[in-house]
């Protein structure tokens, strides 16, 4: 067991886009130089859906973020706390008081606009004061910038809803992303020679715009694998909910029940109802090989 302290990130960290990227970079540097465990702590459900009674459709699912942070930042240790009425009414200084104890901190990090506490009390300034009094590390990540406006995952939201998926893909710095375990499926895709593995997004996660996205699939072996994603309501078919079905290029064997992550490289075109079941196989077929195009001319696989 690792007996040494944390450095210890603070946020929601929704999306993990740009500016969570300048703060987890920082944990870990920061950890490094005082031979720490780099560490997040985040919540289980976001603050706004108690503190101002709003829903806020997520860009990623807990299971995302823990991917995320694992895969693209090494960040092994992910803490969550489960926001509740407690949470909520805790005084900033308590609650910094009980997660400097639970987690053995030596430092904490956060965003220039992190508040905490009953009433959002707690901002970087008194962050800082109770570090400094205590003698800790705390290091305040300035805004990222791009395109002269704040990084912020209401921006991304946005994006994807318009199916922009480019501009959304740079506010993150890398594609967006879904992990699932996959699904039975109707196994329409079989009967026209295109099958797919079948996953969801989570409740309360937001759906990108119904369409067909070049994607790479990245396997629990580490395998990544390119393909083509349509995400929507199967109107050919008639559906009646959201599925995600991604044909896999030249790949055939069992993934039933394995956790996957799909990449959503880029937005192809909207969804939409055909003919007949030839018509829609003749479309996906110009779908694939549009996508194998895209995925083929980009420098970086992920």
């Amino acid at each position: 067991m690792d007996e040494r302290k944390t450095i210890l990130a603070l946020g929601y960290f929704d999306g993990i886009h740009l500016g969570h990227a300048a703060l987890i970079r920082r944990t870990a540097e920061r950890a490094a130089e005082m031979d720490c465990v780099p560490a997040v702590l985040t919540f289980d459900t976001h603050p706004d859906r108690f503190v101002k009674g709003t829903a806020v459709e997520l860009l990623n699912s807990a299971e995302d973020r823990s991917f995320i942070l694992r895969h693209f930042f090494g960040v092994e240790t992910v803490y969550y706390i489960h926001f509740n009425a407690e949470i909520m009414g805790m005084d900033w200084e308590t609650f910094l008081d009980r997660v400097t104890e639970k987690y053995r901190v030596a430092g904490f990090v956060a965003g220039f606009d992190f508040r905490f506490g009953s009433g959002g009390a707690g901002d970087a300034e008194k962050l800082a004061a109770f570090c400094r009094e205590r003698g800790m590390s705390c290091d305040v990540v300035p805004p990222v910038l791009l395109d002269g406006e704040t990084v912020r995952s209401t921006r991304i939201r946005e994006k994807l809803r318009q199916g922009e998926l480019a501009e959304a893909n740079a506010l993150l710095g890398r594609p967006q992303l879904l992990t699932d375990r996959v699904r039975t499926g109707f196994r329409l895709g079989r009967t026209m020679d295109f099958p797919t593995v079948n996953m969801r997004f989570e409740d309360g996660v937001l759906i990108p715009r119904f369409g067909v996205y070049a994607a790479r699939v990245l396997l629990p072996d580490g395998t990544l694998l390119d393909g083509v994603t349509n995400i929507g309501m199967r109107p050919t078919f008639h559906g009646d909910h959201v599925t995600v079905e991604t044909n896999i290029f030249d790949f055939s064997a069992d993934l039933y029940g394995q956790r996957l992550a799909v990449f959503f490289h880029a937005f192809l075109r909207p969804e939409r109802p055909f003919a007949s079941p030839e018509e829609l196989r003749e479309q996906i077929a110009r779908d694939a090989q549009e996508a194998r195009r895209v995925l083929a001319a980009q420098s970086e696989r992920l």
